[in-house]
């Protein structure tokens, strides 16, 4: 499970790096600078949470069994946090709207925060 783990928190910062280039240099001619700012919290969250799952990829102090909790909750609250931003900020560029289906932002971000909770709690118990 860490090599998963950490393969997954390879594959998301490097995404986060073409995606963050793409939205400063590919969007800006696109949409408007709220729009850029809205893309890049999307892409600042997701490489946040990038780097989290490099560190419980290789960290001991979490049962491996915590670990695949906290991976399920932090992958899954990637993709609805910072993709449904991705897709909100160019909603413009788009025939669907995107924002029929905003609900999904908060969803994540209650994800990454459960992840993060489960993950303090688990490693907490180990310190003692």
């Amino acid at each position: 499970m860490n090599r998963t783990i950490f393969t997954a928190g390879v594959f998301f910062g490097s995404l986060a790096v073409v995606l963050g280039a793409f939205g400063a240099h590919g969007l800006e001619q696109l949409i408007d600078g709220a729009q850029i700012q809205t893309f890049e919290t999307g892409v600042r969250y997701q490489m946040y949470h990038a780097f989290l799952l490099l560190v419980l990829g290789n960290t001991q102090r979490i049962p491996e069994r915590q670990k695949k909790l906290v991976y399920y909750l932090i992958v899954i609250g990637i993709l609805f946090f910072s993709f449904s931003i991705y897709f909100l900020a160019t909603n413009e560029l788009t025939a669907f709207n995107f924002k029929s289906i905003g609900f999904i932002t908060p969803l994540g971000g209650l994800l990454l925060i459960a992840g993060w909770l489960v993950m303090g709690y688990r490693a907490h118990q180990h310190f003692n």
